[in-house]
């Protein structure tokens, strides 16, 4: 019988396959949207510059903050398998 620490590791190990999965889902529908809407604003000639460019300063900050959820998801990830390791 498995002892309760490599079900733990299991648990985590799967819990992290399952966000990573999900996360990378997730990135790929932003990519695409992105590119069908930067299509869109490419032809947009009513859309002043300064509009154009507040969108994609925004799709930045987007991208960034994104960026900083996924490190700390996987940060805690990495504690939580350390913490584990070490008991």
């Amino acid at each position: 019988m498995m002892d309760q620490k490599q079900i733990l590791k299991q648990m985590i190990d799967f819990n992290k396959a399952t966000f990573d999965n999900s996360f990378n889902a997730m990135i790929m529908l932003q990519e695409q949207t992105e590119r069908m809407s930067s299509q869109l604003l490419d032809q947009a000639a009513w859309l002043p510059e300064d509009g154009k460019k507040a969108i994609a300063d925004w799709v930045s900050a987007y991208k960034t903050g994104r960026d900083d959820f996924k490190k700390s998801v996987d940060d805690s990830f990495k504690k939580v398998t350390e913490f584990f390791e070490q008991t």
